[in-house]
């Protein structure tokens, strides 16, 4: 690491302006600060959080639908820890559930499936909440509750692809990056070699990094040597899990279940062929059309809150008025405090000391 850092350190005398570059996975936004590796950097250097955190991107409309549907006393809503405490205009599914939805949180999309075996006479929902890292997972759970006959399952689909939303931050000009430490267990299933027309066509550097902190001084030093050499080109360090082609058979259990469609991202507004719905063929284990739920998933956020402007990159969590104030992870009003991937948990438990 040492050897990296000077690398960096005598480079970036050779780059006219100091450059910025953003990590767009939760993991390694945690991973960054929890090492205090901000602080080691050679100063010159700004490290932006994207958005990398599934939940934080997650709409409020899809969870005041997902509230919505968990009042019908036939449903179960079953989903991932995380999303139970994002607020929605009408609360979270935490606060559902003190109303008396049943609503539990599991650890995979075959638990959901489990119950689903076990409670017969009622519906079980599983909120499809993530990148492409679960996504195939989830796939794989559709294809064998129809396997099964397993009728009363269907999945709430917001899946989200991580290439679209890069390229929707660069043709966003508020948004100023030079280049992208790009998400390892995204790229584990993707492969790095889908960056590359992100690369070639807006002159990106990207580099695949893994979470440890040595993992990101090394994408960064990549980083540093390819704008000092005005190169943009897709190079990964995280070869001990990333490939060139990567998980093929995830990929086609995806592209099996799902075909892409524009989704809304929280911050980013609507990004062409950014999200995942489920294929007519599969429809039978579709909520939306099971229950009737809307497309519109678009929502006003939280009086005062920054979390999309912070998910953009554009702001800090310290801009925010609400930050460490009204909003705690005790006590979140945006859900960039709710995660543990989230900029506003980090920049709490860590950035203030």
């Amino acid at each position: 690491m040492k050897m990296c850092l000077e690398t960096i350190r005598v480079t970036l005398a050779r780059i006219d302006k100091p450059p910025a570059f953003m990590e767009v996975c939760g993991t390694h936004t945690m991973s960054a600060f929890r090492s205090g590796l901000r602080s080691i950097l050679p100063s010159g250097i700004s490290l932006l959080s994207g958005p990398g955190c599934p939940v934080c991107v997650t709409p409020s409309g899809y969870v005041e639908q997902a509230v919505a549907l968990s009042e019908n006393k036939d449903v179960i809503i079953t989903t991932f820890g995380d999303l139970l405490r994002v607020p929605g205009q009408n609360g979270s599914l935490e606060k559902a559930r003190a109303r008396g939805g049943d609503i539990r949180v599991v650890y995979s999309p075959l638990d959901a499936l489990a119950l689903a075996k076990q409670e017969t006479k009622r519906e079980v929902v599983f909120l499809g909440v993530g990148f492409e890292t679960t996504t195939p997972a989830i796939a794989g759970t559709i294809k064998l509750a129809e396997q099964n006959g397993i009728t009363n399952f269907t999945v709430f689909p917001a899946h989200k692809t991580m290439p679209p939303a890069m390229t929707a931050l660069l043709k966003d000009q508020d948004v100023r990056v030079d280049g992208f430490i790009c998400p390892g267990h995204v790229s584990v299933i993707i492969g790095y070699d889908a960056y590359l027309p992100l690369s070639r066509e807006y002159h990106i550097p990207c580099v695949v990094a893994g979470f440890e902190p040595e993992d990101m001084v090394a994408a960064i030093e990549r980083l540093v040597l390819q704008v000092a050499e005005n190169k943009a080109e897709v190079e990964n360090v995280y070869s001990r899990s990333v490939t060139q082609e990567g998980n093929t058979a995830a990929q086609e259990l995806m592209t099996d279940v799902f075909h892409p469609v524009d989704a809304v991202w929280r911050g980013l507004g609507m990004i062409p062929g950014s999200g995942l719905d489920i294929k007519e063929n599969y429809a039978d284990f579709d909520s939306r059309k099971k229950f009737g739920l809307g497309r519109d998933l678009s929502a006003a956020e939280p009086v005062g809150c920054k979390c999309g402007d912070i998910l953009r990159g554009t702001r800090l969590p310290p801009d925010c008025v609400l930050f460490g104030k009204a909003c705690t992870p005790e006590n979140p009003v945006g859900a960039c405090m709710v995660s543990s991937e989230g900029t506003c948990a980090a920049y709490f438990k860590y950035g203030r000391k």
